[in-house]
């Protein structure tokens, strides 16, 4: 046991979406923790760059890379597998990874469109969980971590399926945490606002959008990746051993509400 409350020395994380973003921000925290990570995308060559970085950093097999499409269940077992071949084992699962096709009102989202939201932000996240769950409970350890987003708690006219789909997911991580919590294993959501990555790109590119946005968050800004990633290191380590079921905000006080 590391004399840090946020030391991970000795876990493994598997990260998904990794490759840029939020996901890739949380992956070099954890390694930087002293974690070996996964790198997982859709594109082998931008986990591969992600990993290489890392393992630059902290040495050769401290980051394996591997890609696998959320939607794909033979795809994310194939993951997993990968992930335990090399590693041996699983402390850490963040579902980060999710999908967004369709911006603007939900009077113009195709049921394709809705149906691939809740697919790839829920239903991957429940596949992915039930396979990394049986030897954290086997253990009686493990945490694992949920990014839904503000957007969960509050209303869009532009995102309101995905806003749908990230609610489900705080519901998932309650759930879950009440099933595995006598075990000892932890399930929790982390809840970002507006951050500058290219999946939110639609959101904060648009001068007026951001300005919008800015205009009723505490910090007057958005948010960056790594802003997002401290999170997740408590969440990952022993510094969360009571936290379960929980949602964590982390937007700036965009929530807060915009006060005199």
């Amino acid at each position: 046991m590391g004399t840090s409350l946020f030391d991970l020395t000795g876990k493994v994380a598997l990260v998904t979406g990794s490759s840029r973003g939020i996901g890739r921000a949380i992956a070099e925290a954890m390694a930087d923790q002293g974690a070996r990570v996964v790198i997982s995308s859709r594109k082998l060559e931008a986990c591969r760059t992600a990993a290489e970085r890392i393992n630059t950093a902290h040495g050769a097999g401290t980051a394996l890379a591997h890609s696998a499409n959320i939607g794909s269940k033979e795809e994310l077992r194939a993951l997993v597998d990968a992930t335990r071949a090399a590693f041996g084992r699983i402390d850490v699962l963040v579902c980060n990874a999710a999908s967004n096709p369709h911006y603007g009102p939900m009077a113009g989202i195709t049921d394709d469109q809705f149906r691939k939201i809740f697919e790839n932000n829920v239903l991957a996240n429940h596949w992915l969980i039930q396979m990394v769950a049986p030897e954290m409970l086997e253990r009686r350890d493990g945490s694992i971590i949920i990014i839904s987003s503000i957007g969960g708690l509050t209303a869009s006219t532009v995102i309101g399926a995905y806003n749908v789909s990230k609610a489900a997911d705080f519901q998932l991580a309650r759930n879950l945490a009440l099933e595995y919590g006598p075990s000892g294993v932890r399930v929790n959501c982390i809840a970002p606002g507006l951050v500058r990555t290219d999946f939110a790109r639609a959101l904060w590119e648009n001068p007026d959008t951001l300005k919008a946005v800015t205009a009723h968050t505490a910090m007057r800004r958005i948010g960056e990746p790594d802003e997002i990633a401290g999170a997740a290191v408590y969440l990952a380590s022993r510094a969360s051993a009571f936290t379960t079921g929980q949602a964590i905000i982390v937007d700036g006080g965009a929530t807060i509400g915009a006060g005199l």
